[in-house]
């Protein structure tokens, strides 16, 4: 049986790694490309270590945690163009997106074999 809290928990984990790895590669983008001052990239470094250690608050195997987080890197990205870029998705954009928003589901939502735990619960 599926706990929805657990969903709801691992969702905010990956909510938040995702976060911090696209804001932080935006400030060194800013950085680098946009000729913004170093602490723009000292920020965008830091908030990409921060990227580092949110995974492994995840239930979940490596393996799976960072299959399903692609997945949800790639919606964050496309809103995260339309949302601070202006740049309005197209359909392929909207494809491939719900694709990683199934591709997510299966990886590490969907129930396992019977005695084998869904990817949120597999280290409890």
């Amino acid at each position: 049986m599926i706990k929805y809290n657990e969903i709801l928990y691992s969702l905010f984990f990956f909510f938040l790694a995702g976060l911090c790895e696209i804001g932080g590669g935006y400030l060194v983008w800013l950085w680098l490309r946009e000729s913004y001052g170093w602490i723009f990239g000292v920020l965008g470094g830091f908030v990409l270590f921060c990227y580092g250690v949110i995974p492994t608050f995840q239930k979940a195997h490596f393996h799976r945690t960072y299959a399903a987080y692609g997945g949800i890197f790639i919606i964050m990205a496309i809103f995260w163009g339309y949302f601070f870029e202006g740049v309005v998705p197209d359909i392929y954009d909207i494809i491939g997106t719900i694709i990683a928003i199934i591709g997510v589901i299966i990886i590490f939502y969907y129930p396992r074999k019977e005695g084998e735990k869904i990817g949120i619960n597999s280290s409890n």
